[in-house]
């Protein structure tokens, strides 16, 4: 994120600009979160999931504990990433036993790309999930020419999990929302991959940071986000619980549909406390309304 990007968040008298990608000023979203009187959409329970990378620390010590106390919060689903020494086997039980549904595993590019590729599947099937996610791509594939090869690369990998009844996703960051030398690195993976084979799974933090609207995207490119990752933005820029800080959910969210979202998956990259961020972006999301 540049500096000139990073003022112009941080800025009180950009709140038009910050509109125009799902940001709005502090006090505006606190209006926009407590605003239910109008809306009446909500995000199915079955929808409301937790990203295990916010977990991570009390996973490490604790995994079969951090999902049974994600439950109990409220959650129906996780994203996998990282098993902290577990088996795909290993973590579907204690998953099972906690009554929680793994929906999708990230997974390297290299993996996905190469000869790993036979065996993520089947861990994704084993952990009952439908997506195997690509997290990011390789530094030196920063280019048109680049994301064009990852969006050739993302077809072949789309053809083979097809036939497990999988589908291949890719989850960004702001760097992937760049235009170079005239174009729109995620509009050339938008453009060249098989809606059939590949989806997004839109993180739509680093999206409005990237400078990209994630309403825009949904109804533009419909039916290719079937996974969140839901985090929220501090004044400053930094992360924050969902409904803590500027990000328009309700304005984001009120084209999901058209997007075909269907996991809404809590994420926060470093919460001081895992379990008291968990447990207020849920409380946030079950009772939003758009």
């Amino acid at each position: 994120m540049n500096g000139t990007r990073r003022a112009f968040l941080g800025t009180a008298g950009a709140a038009v600009g910050l509109a125009a990608l799902g940001v709005s000023t502090p006090a505006a979203a606190a209006a926009h979160h407590t605003d239910t009187g109008r809306r009446r959409r909500r995000i199915p329970p079955s929808g409301i999931g937790m990203h295990l990378y916010t977990m991570r620390t009390p996973l490490a010590t604790d995994f079969q504990g951090t999902l049974e106390r994600l439950a109990e919060i409220g959650y129906a689903t996780v994203g996998v990433s990282g098993r902290h020494g577990h088996s795909a086997a290993e973590i579907r039980r204690m998953l099972d036993a906690t009554r929680l549904k793994a929906v999708l595993e990230h997974v390297p590019y290299t993996t996905v790309t190469g000869s790993g590729l036979p065996q993520a599947i089947e861990d994704v099937r084993t952990l009952g999930g439908s997506w195997v996610v690509v997290p990011s791509l390789p530094s030196g594939m920063h280019s048109p020419a680049g994301y064009r090869e990852a969006a050739r690369q993302f077809n072949a990998a789309g053809r083979i999990a097809r036939e497990s009844g999988l589908k291949v996703l890719f989850h960004n960051h702001d760097g992937d929302h760049a235009v170079i030398d005239g174009e729109s690195l995620y509009g050339i993976l938008l453009k060249e991959t098989d809606p059939e084979l590949v989806g997004f799974e839109l993180d739509v933090y680093w999206a409005a940071k990237g400078g990209d609207d994630p309403r825009r995207l949904f109804v533009t490119d419909r039916r290719r986000f079937p996974a969140l990752h839901v985090k929220d933005m501090a004044p400053n820029g930094g992360f924050e619980d969902v409904g803590s800080g500027v990000l328009d959910f309700p304005g984001m969210f009120d084209t999901a549909r058209s997007g075909g979202v269907r996991q809404w998956l809590v994420e926060h990259d470093a919460p001081a406390d895992p379990f008291a961020s968990a447990l207020n972006s849920y409380r946030y999301l079950s009772a939003l309304r758009y």
